[in-house]
């Protein structure tokens, strides 16, 4: 073909990777503006962070593409531009995006300095052979000093600074010069043309008139309007006609074609969700490919947590609303489960902390359900004297104490930027989670430092932990190592009696009688007065090692007797006791939504 002809050669696509408020979406809105993908009245603050949760938490969620038309010096382009979430949690998101792109901007604050977050997504880049281009952006602030943050890249990540751009999103400046340097370094797809069509499934979503609408980037052949196509890996030999085809502007524009390299909206009629999922492959039904390219990598979920409708009857639609939002997040694990307390649910798998609470309101928000949310666990590895290896991530399915050989709990690499002067109180605060240091390197006036922490004392409240004691200064990313042996049990509660299996957890036996103290006393405070006395209790094995009571309500039934003998109250007053034991022997106890979040502080 001759090149000139190439329909790609004129095609670059793009990601920006930062840091949490580093300025990435701001970046993405000049690019529009510039680009003419919008008019004026038609803009707004964070164009491509659409969710009212992105914009409520000052985050990006979801990646988002918009195709950009650019007149270059070199000539016109189209510019793909894939815009990322910066949040550890969302990491899986962004390994998604750095897979259909030819190259990333690295988006440095120039007032801030590289951060955890950054070196994590640009090793991520480097990785998968994207060409990186350093950007320093917000040199408009009074406190930016470029010359430092380019020395840190330089040492930190080990990428050439010398001629990274300095541009200001908010203000415009350098934005032309940073389009002419993506147009000139990011290299153009290599797809072919006539070879057969193979589509990389980026994103998926579901629309209840349209059905599947999925997110492409063809890497091979052409995609046509009205072409018959297959999902290689789910869809089997049945086929689907492409219905409609186009590219984000980020508004709607229908195309005819998609060539190599395009980053394009697919609509085929598919109603089966399970069907052409996150990291599939589209080819032609009647010239099919040969193989399926190689989709993503699965990321094993790292924090587990129960999902029960507070609604028993709306257990159907949180299972068709979890298969939903499974489509759109790929990295979103669910399966079904039971609770003698909470009824029938789903046992969920998160990225982290955030991602779990991002999953539950999107659940409440986008589906009307009403969800109780059991506080979070992480996988344990159990060695049964058996020999048999069990992977739990439900503390209620720990076997009994003389069936366990071992337990062991994931341990993580944690990896800590900050300025020196917190260095103390932050390891401080990692000796408390049980952390162990590994190393420590200075870099001006920034210190990098990692250890290795059980990954249990980091889902509940590390990072909020950490951001006060650096004040919002540190920074943090974070890998699984592996899996060591620790000394680890479970930690009953026992409410009028019963146990509440929900509120079950594994805790360091270390910290059990603390934990198990100060769970106690905070469920006294959640758990509702009711008629007769509630006795909450903190039980291992058979071992109570914390009660609290909630007192009962009370009557005043001896405040009708104006004197008289004494024996007319007591009379009373023993009846009354005998009703409130009748009431303990039969009375339910409603454990509210709180009291499943108490294990969370109770770590404190």
């Amino acid at each position: 073909m001759n090149p000139k002809n190439d329909p790609g050669r004129n095609v670059r696509n793009f990601a920006i990777i930062a840091h949490v408020d580093h300025g990435k979406s701001t970046l993405a809105d000049r690019f529009i503006e510039l680009c003419g993908g919008l008019r004026k009245n038609q803009m707004s603050e964070q164009v491509l962070d659409s969710m009212d949760l992105e914009r409520e938490r000052g985050i990006t969620i979801k990646s988002q593409a918009v195709s950009l038309n650019f007149k270059s010096k070199h000539g016109p382009h189209k510019l793909n531009l894939i815009d990322t979430p910066g949040h550890v949690d969302f990491g899986y998101e962004v390994s998604r995006s750095l897979s259909a792109c030819e190259g990333a901007l690295l988006v440095i604050d120039a007032a801030q300095g590289v951060e955890a977050q950054s070196i994590a997504n640009c090793y991520a880049a480097i990785e998968q052979g994207l060409h990186v281009i350093p950007v320093l952006n917000k040199i408009d602030l009074p406190s930016a000093d470029p010359e430092v943050v380019c020395a840190q890249i330089e040492e930190m990540i080990g990428l050439d600074a010398s001629n990274a751009l300095r541009v200001s999103a908010k203000t415009g400046e350098g934005i032309t010069e940073l389009l002419e340097c993506i147009v000139e370094d990011i290299p153009p797809p290599q797809g072919k043309t006539d070879a057969p069509l193979r589509a990389l499934i980026i994103d998926s979503r579901f629309d209840n008139y349209a059905g599947v609408v999925s997110l492409v980037r063809v890497m091979d052949g052409r995609l046509e309007k009205g072409m018959k196509i297959q999902a290689m890996m789910t869809g089997g030999k049945k086929s689907y006609q492409v219905e409609e085809l186009g590219v984000y502007t980020p508004l709607k524009a229908p195309q005819e074609c998609l060539y190599p390299g395009d980053v394009g909206y697919a609509i085929s009629g598919i109603k089966d969700i399970q069907i052409a999922r996150v990291g599939d492959t589209f080819t032609s039904s009647l010239e099919p490919a040969g193989q399926p390219l190689d989709g993503f990598k699965k990321i094993q979920s790292r924090v587990f947590a129960g999902i029960y409708p507070t609604n028993p009857d709306e257990h159907r639609e949180l299972r068709a609303a979890l298969d939903k939002l499974a489509l759109n997040d790929a990295s979103l694990y669910y399966e079904p489960e039971s609770s003698h307390a909470l009824g029938l649910g789903f046992r969920c798998g998160f990225l982290g902390l955030l991602h779990m609470e991002i999953i539950r309101e999107r659940l409440e928000r986008e589906h009307n359900l009403t969800l109780i949310t059991t506080a979070p666990t992480v996988t344990y590895k159990v060695v049964q004297t058996s020999g048999e290896v069990v992977m739990l991530n439900n503390p209620g399915e720990l076997p009994p104490a003389q069936k366990i050989k071992s337990i062991s709990e994931p341990i993580i690499c944690v990896s800590i930027l900050a300025p020196h002067d917190y260095t103390g109180d932050i390891l401080q605060l990692c000796l408390e989670k049980r952390g162990t240091q590994t190393s420590t390197r200075y870099s001006g006036k920034q210190v990098a430092m990692e250890f290795e922490i059980p990954l249990n004392e980091v889902v509940f409240d590390f990072f909020d932990k950490l951001k006060s004691v650096s004040r919002g200064y540190a920074s943090f990313d974070y890998k699984v190592a592996d899996y060591r042996e620790a000394p680890l049990t479970r930690l009953d509660v026992l409410i009028n009696g019963r146990s509440v299996d929900a509120l079950s957890c594994i805790v360091h036996k270390e910290k059990i009688e603390r934990i198990g103290r100060s769970l106690a006393e905070r469920m006294q405070k959640l758990v509702p007065r009711q008629m007769f006395d509630v006795a909450i209790q903190a039980v291992v094995g058979g071992r109570v090692i914390a009660r609290t009571t909630v007192k009962a309500m009370r009557k005043n039934v001896t405040a009708k007797c104006y004197g008289g003998d004494v024996t007319r109250k007591r009379k009373l007053l023993e009846k009354q006791k005998a009703g409130k034991k009748r009431m303990k022997m039969l009375g339910q106890v409603e454990v509210p939504q709180e009291a499943f979040f108490a294990m969370l502080q109770s770590r404190d």
